[in-house]
């Protein structure tokens, strides 16, 4: 049977993954970036529009700011020992591993959809920050969008679900308490597209939290992540 437990954790005793020191500064610094995000929504704000073709520096930050997300919290997991593939979790050792990883983060995609749907007949659409003008058109953005929805997959992935969940579960002794604090601090950090949105986004990081705290590996929230993303922008789903 299965166990339910974090990636390479011992069951009896959480085990801080970085100093706590750094994750005040990772978690800081996330806080600016939401309450700059909750300003620009009480202001009134809107997402950036731009005529086409100019996306490119947009998604060019983007990334840089994924892999920057990547590199502090890898810099932090090092001084306590732990390397990027503990953060990670379980290798593929057979095809069949990736074949399965990858139907596990499509069928969470498709879990994540319904999920939406169902808040949208109950709650109603809610409102959220336009983004239409952050979405790509032409071959060069949408190469650049996916290039982006891959590396939010690996880098958030790896720093909210292998860094943050396994820290805050060391932090509370408990893995129960984990989960939920990094879907918090998640949604929180997207606090740029409005309460509702905000909410939603809480949820899908507590799914993939479940489903890394489930298989001991981020590599299926990872592939679901990017699927989602990819589809979202590609298709508007």
């Amino acid at each position: 049977m299965t166990t339910l437990a974090l990636p390479n954790a011992d069951s009896a005793a959480p085990k801080p993954v970085a100093p706590y020191w750094h994750t005040a500064i990772f978690l800081g610094v996330l806080a600016l970036l939401a309450l700059r995000g909750l300003l620009f929504q009480h202001e009134g704000g809107a997402l950036p529009t731009a005529p086409h073709g100019s996306q490119v520096p947009l998604y060019v930050s983007i990334l840089a700011a994924e892999w920057g997300l990547l590199t502090f919290a890898r810099k932090g997991s090092r001084m306590s020992g732990t390397s990027l593939s503990d953060l990670i979790g379980a290798n593929w050792r057979r095809p069949q591993g990736l074949v399965r990883d990858a139907l596990l983060g499509v069928a969470l995609w498709a879990v994540w959809e319904v999920c939406g749907h169902v808040w949208t007949l109950l709650f109603g659409a809610g409102h959220a920050a336009p983004i239409e003008g952050l979405l790509p058109r032409g071959p060069v953005e949408i190469g650049l969008w996916i290039a982006v929805s891959c590396s939010a997959g690996f880098c958030e992935e790896v720093a909210f679900r292998g860094y943050c969940q396994r820290q805050f579960a060391a932090l509370t002794h408990s893995r129960w308490i984990g989960l939920p604090l990094q879907a918090i601090v998640f949604g929180f950090a997207h606090s740029y597209e409005g309460v509702d949105a905000c909410t939603r986004i809480t949820i899908y990081a507590l799914l993939f939290g479940l489903l890394a705290f489930w298989r001991k590996s981020l590599r299926p929230g990872m592939i679901g992540h990017a699927v989602t993303d990819i589809v979202a922008g590609l298709f508007g789903i």
